[in-house]
């Protein structure tokens, strides 16, 4: 997978990053412990976009196996005639048919 690039600067660039000496320039020990902050905070950030980017690929295909599996499992068929109203007149014809007209004295 093609990574993007989200920030314009890299590690690399941040590490060699010159300054010029100005009148009343900068502490140069400074500025290189601020820039080594930096540059642990891009590698912790780069880690963790690497980290996403491969836990969403595995939940794309984690999805995808799930989907297809749901795909394969077909509906299962109801039998007919199984609601209460079914039962209750397959019930009373059986009665009927057994018991006859027993039932009705």
């Amino acid at each position: 997978m093609a990574q993007k690039r989200i920030s314009r600067l890299t590690q690399k660039d941040i590490l060699e990053k010159e300054f010029k000496a100005g009148l009343r320039g900068y502490s140069q020990d400074e500025v290189d412990q601020f820039l080594d902050v930096i540059i642990k905070d891009y590698d912790a950030f780069e880690n963790r976009i690497d980290w996403l980017e491969k836990e969403v690929e595995r939940l794309k295909k984690e999805n995808a196996a799930l989907a297809e599996h749901t795909k394969r499992q077909a509906p299962q068929p109801q039998p007919a005639g199984n609601t209460n109203y079914d039962i209750l007149r397959r019930l009373s014809n059986l009665e009927k048919h057994v018991f006859g007209s027993k039932l009705h004295e």
